[in-house]
């Protein structure tokens, strides 16, 4: 598929549309998260990462009594409390080179979500971006790895409820390795994956990998 015909799949911003496949999602979020380096990574103590006890385990939704899907609605806010995450949203798509868009980094304290693929709340796996750290000092998502299973991410939205989701693993992946489709396919249920860049940096290439929280709807306010 052409750029153009990626950046189609960004042209509408309100309505709700049909989706694109997941996997033509996950190869634009791979590619495209790839060249977003979110900051320097020029501080003595780097951004923490996920602890190996912390991999994603979808077997602890067995037996659980999960919240029907919500309809589409724009998420308008991120909270995670466990971190002191509290940011505006703002929409992104795909540029005019097919990528992934990205919130601007000037701005330490603002995430994306990503319109290709559902709102927060709607059945499949919404996306959910922000930067690591900025020239000025850690951003939106510096924390992300130091998040535990359990710990919830709060979405409100601008249909005025708030998806409740609660995590159930954080992992780092190469981006030269990426396991889109253990990251991006639709469990069948609201779900989301909320992402920034972690593991190494260097200054040629920026950071090596993507640290990934995997959360699924719990509650509804």
């Amino acid at each position: 598929m052409s750029a153009s015909e990626l950046a189609g799949l960004a042209e509408e911003e309100e309505q709700p549309r049909k989706r694109a496949p997941w996997g033509v999602i996950a190869l634009v979020l791979l590619t495209g998260l790839a060249l977003i380096r979110n900051g320097s990574g020029e501080f003595d103590v780097g951004p923490p990462q996920p602890a190996s006890a912390a991999a994603a385990d979808s077997r602890s939704a067995q037996g659980a009594a999960l919240p029907d899907p919500l309809p589409y609605s724009v998420p308008d806010r991120v909270r995670i409390p466990s971190i002191r995450v509290d940011a505006p949203i703002l929409p992104v798509g795909l540029d005019t080179d097919g990528w992934v868009g990205a919130p601007p980094p000037e701005d330490p304290n603002l995430a994306g979500w990503f319109t290709g693929a559902v709102s927060p709340g709607e059945k499949g796996t919404a996306v959910v971006v922000g930067h690591v750290d900025n020239k000025q000092g850690p951003a939106v998502f510096y924390g992300l790895g130091a998040l535990k299973k359990g710990n919830r991410v709060e979405v409100a939205r601008t249909d005025g409820k708030t998806a409740v989701f609660e995590i159930y693993g954080i992992e780092v992946f190469e981006k030269n390795n990426f396991p889109g489709d253990r990251v991006y396919a639709s469990k069948g249920t609201p779900e989301l994956r909320v992402i920034t860049c972690g593991g190494g940096f260097s200054k040629q290439n920026g950071y090596d990998g993507n640290v990934v929280v995997f959360a699924r709807l719990a509650g509804v306010r």
